[in-house]
């Protein structure tokens, strides 16, 4: 069965942060979407879609405040109401975020912090389908430490052994649970950005997790507004993702792939100057990833990015949601449609229109 799903991360969707690594970088912070306060609305908007997977964050900053004190309660209501609705939870332990008491990864202990963290939500929530990714976009993540001068040179090693750990971990708690390390897709580099980590975790996966958000090509450079912070000024390359897919099919042959991000984000909400919409995107992506598995690519899933807009590590200025959130407008931060919730779901049902072909 194909699973299609939608995709969220705990600092960026719940507000209300707790201290953490992010806490004295993320200037404007407000309350993001409110996801903490919101969660059963945006479940069920989520099950309106018809999709099988839900992903969240377990924030570890959330639940361990203080060392030694778990509070589960928030997350505990999350999973049981995804559960209620139908829909596997997709839990990703570490999305770039962890309790500012630990020092971060030049803390020689961080991993067995991180791991003694893992061991809990690990054994809190596995079953009943549950997939699991590890580190969001190690790579990227690593980047986001370098800029905020907390990288150390040891954190790809203590990153790769907590991964492998906690591997390990959860198919003996869950022998039949899915695994990985959602690896983000970018152009030109990318064969460096696996040799950054996902060389690192060779054996230690049960799919490889991409991440797709745009591509290089001659006649399009515009991916490099993704290092300026303006992703919206991105020309999409909805072929790319069939490039993507092909590329880490004929890497790793022996495991199915998994789209875990994909979306469009534009500026500050408004309409793209080129016309071009997010019900063109989605289905043009859509498009080319149905085109590679006609030709073998094992896909298990499709999750969109994301459900709600929310906050774009220093910025609320890129919407990727599909229900729209002003959060710095709009006190009562009202959940609105886009054009490609009607979109979406119908693919889920239905797949795409009849003869669809893309719109770029």
């Amino acid at each position: 069965m194909f699973l299609w799903g939608v995709a969220g991360a705990g600092y960026q969707s719940e507000g209300s942060a707790p201290a953490s690594n992010w806490s004295a970088f993320a200037t404007g912070y407000r309350d993001s979407a409110d996801f903490l306060h919101r969660y059963p609305q945006d479940i069920e908007l989520a099950a309106d879609l018809g999709v099988q997977v839900f992903r969240l964050c377990v924030e570890w900053a959330r639940v361990q405040r203080i060392p030694g004190e778990w509070d589960f309660e928030f997350y505990d209501d999350v999973v049981a109401k995804v559960r209620a609705t139908g829909m596997r939870p997709m839990i990703t332990l570490d999305h770039w975020v962890y309790p500012g008491w630990t020092g971060g990864w030049r803390n020689p202990r961080m991993t067995e912090l991180w791991l003694t963290n893992a061991d809990r939500v690990v054994k809190r929530y596995a079953g009943n389908g549950t997939i699991w990714i590890t580190f969001n976009e190690p790579t990227v993540y690593m980047a986001h430490e370098i800029r905020m001068r907390r990288f150390s040179p040891m954190m790809p090693g203590r990153m790769a052994r907590a991964h492998k750990a906690a591997y390990r971990l959860i198919h003996e708690t869950d022998p039949e649970a899915l695994v990985s390390s959602n690896v983000a897709y970018i152009p030109v580099v990318n064969r460096l950005v696996d040799l950054g980590f996902l060389d690192r975790i060779a054996g230690s996966i049960d799919f490889v997790g991409i991440d797709y958000y745009y591509d290089v090509t001659p006649g399009n450079l515009t991916a490099l507004h993704g290092a300026t912070g303006k992703p919206y000024r991105i020309d999409p390359e909805p072929k790319g993702i069939y490039r993507a897919l092909k590329h880490y099919a004929r890497r790793s042959p022996q495991l199915p792939l998994y789209v875990v991000e994909n979306g469009m984000p534009t500026d500050d909400g408004q309409p793209r100057p080129d016309g071009y919409t997010r019900t063109d995107h989605l289905r043009d992506h859509v498009y080319w990833m149905h085109r590679a598995q006609s030709e073998g690519v094992t896909v298990l899933g499709y999750n969109y990015w994301s459900l709600t807009d929310n906050f774009e590590w220093g910025t609320y200025r890129p919407r990727f949601g599909l229900y729209t959130v002003d959060v710095e407008r709009d006190p009562a931060l009202v959940r609105q449609p886009t054009d490609a919730v009607d979109a979406y779901r119908d693919i889920v049902m239905h797949g795409l229109p009849a003869g669809y072909r893309p719109k770029k």
